[in-house]
């Protein structure tokens, strides 16, 4: 029997049957997904499923036509992203976007400068020591690896509630991405909320607690990675390949 808690009780994160447009096409579909607080959620499907989509309508870079997304039970669907990430919400965009003229340095002291609780230049040096070395090279001369490490830094410096994680292991080395997940695993086990797309399956179960299937646009699976693995026809339909 539901409690009053139960009732009462809302999740960190909560999208709410949004419908999200670009342009004439219908993109998502009614997508609702919910994330509590300490937990980290994979989104996962084909590509054109609706996961990159899901995530720029979070962080307000596209606005749903209908449905509602709430953070700490408050709306957020409509403000523009600026607003967001000031709630504390991080995207880390597929592109990384970082700022190839300036240093590694000048990047995070960037992100950190509206920080209320921005983390110290230690505490990031310690979690990717290679930006360390590099903090004085400019980010058009960093690797693909390093230039991922700093996007994600970027969001770190500042005190993320939630990070939004698209893509973040696609196109990078074996032992770059080794060295990503331990990342995300630690982040984990430190009870950082994170969503992430990503086609890499493997990878993202290793560190996510529960996950969304996209496909079309609809989500058509929401379990553990262990309910993945009890229904291998639903995932080969969604992801194209057996789980």
């Amino acid at each position: 029997m539901l409690t009053l808690e139960d009732c009462t009780r809302m999740s960190l994160l909560e999208v709410d049957r949004i419908n999200t447009l670009y342009g004439d096409s219908h993109v998502l579909f009614d997508v609702s997904i919910r994330v509590e607080e300490g937990e980290v959620v994979a989104l996962l499907g084909r590509n054109g499923a609706g996961k990159t989509t899901t995530l720029r309508s979070i962080m307000g870079v596209l606005a749903p036509q209908s449905g509602q997304i709430r953070l700490d039970g408050k709306p957020i669907a409509g403000l523009p992203p600026s607003a967001i990430a000031n709630l504390g919400v991080q995207l880390v965009p597929e592109e990384r976007a970082i700022f190839g003229g300036l240093t590694v340095e000048e990047n995070l002291r960037i992100a950190a400068l509206t920080a209320p609780n921005a983390w110290s230049f230690e505490r990031i040096y310690a979690m990717f020591p290679r930006l360390k070395e590099r903090r004085r090279s400019l980010g058009r001369t960093l690797s693909g690896g390093e230039q991922q490490m700093l996007a994600i830094a970027r969001a770190l410096i500042r005190d993320a509630r939630i990070i939004l994680l698209d893509e973040p292991f696609e196109g990078l080395a074996p032992l770059i991405v080794r060295d990503l997940v331990t990342v995300a695993r630690n982040l984990a086990a430190e009870g950082r909320t994170m969503i992430v797309v990503e086609q890499n399956v493997t990878a993202a179960l290793s560190f996510a607690h529960r996950v969304y299937g996209l496909n079309n646009g609809h989500v058509v699976f929401e379990g553990t990675s262990a309910d993945l693995d009890a229904n291998p026809d639903l995932a080969r339909d969604f992801l194209g390949i057996a789980a």
